[in-house]
């Protein structure tokens, strides 16, 4: 089964059962590392997943997988999260991370700034509202936006 085809079979097949377990499934990835191939699930969740997510996912979805058998060849299997620093795509995403701070890359300059950093307020169809520091709503239409990710500061 080609690349594409795996994703979507896997995808499938996994996505109720991690939904099921309060988790979501954000991507699906069958690719070819040197001379492996790596079947990848990233999931997350509300307050970031742990090892112990991971650990559940592995455990509800390797039998399955396996008796399903979408994959001719070995390979090796990753359950884990997609980082801190992913950026929202979803509409799922802008809801999860609602109130935490992101920033907000544009693909052109506005007022002298192609980076804006503050509050998630949310997302409305096309529309990414964050609050500032200083308190102040800034909106973005989502044609402007090249990448909008959560803030890491340590």
């Amino acid at each position: 089964m080609a690349g594409g085809k795996v994703v979507t079979a896997v995808d499938a097949l996994v996505r109720p059962i991690i939904e099921s377990l309060d988790i979501d499934l954000i991507e699906t990835e069958y690719v070819k590392e040197g001379p492996n191939w790596y079947l990848r699930l990233y999931i997350d969740k509300r307050g970031g997943v742990s090892l112990e997510d991971c650990q559940a996912v592995n455990d509800a979805v390797t039998d399955i997988i396996d008796e399903a058998d979408p994959i001719s060849g070995a390979y090796v299997f990753e359950v884990s999260s997609p980082g801190l620093d992913r950026p929202l795509k979803t509409d799922k995403d802008f809801e999860r991370y609602q109130g935490e701070l992101v920033e907000v890359k544009l693909y052109a300059q506005r007022d002298g700034c192609d980076l804006f950093e503050g509050y998630l307020e949310g997302k409305d169809c096309d529309i990414i509202r964050i609050k500032s520091e200083k308190g102040e709503i800034i909106e973005f239409t989502k044609s402007e936006t090249a990448c909008v990710k959560r803030a890491v500061r340590f």
